[in-house]
């Protein structure tokens, strides 16, 4: 049997093991950051998609932009050193009114695009 000087007490146990959990805990929280500011809220009324693979672009569709009969052609820049474009369709428009489900691929820049999903 192993000498007592090389078990952990209950008490010593517990400890080691909360401080454990919580180290985890603080990287997992600090990790899941994108790095991307993602600016103030838009203007009331007015609909933001989420990005994929966001490095300092956003997709606001303005309230006035919501009841368009003609397609709009969204300017993603923000932040981003490069634009990308996003298209989106009078029914399109009227679904992301309505807190509808879209998904819509912006144009490719600089060898790459995104996705873009309104719900």
């Amino acid at each position: 049997m192993a000498a007592n000087d090389d078990l952990l007490s209950r008490r010593a146990f517990t400890v080691e093991s909360v401080l454990a959990i919580l180290a985890t805990a603080t990287i997992t929280m600090t990790g899941c950051d994108s790095g991307s500011d993602t600016g103030p809220s838009p203007p009331a009324g007015a609909r933001e998609g989420v990005v994929s693979a966001n490095h300092g672009h956003r997709a606001i569709v303005e309230a006035a932009q919501l009841n368009s009969n003609t397609t709009i052609t969204l300017d993603m820049r923000y932040q981003a050193t490069h634009n990308h474009e996003l298209v989106l369709t009078p029914l399109e428009l009227a679904s992301i009114s309505e807190n509808g489900r879209v998904v819509k691929s912006s144009t490719t820049t600089e060898g790459h695009a995104h996705t873009v999903t309104f719900n």
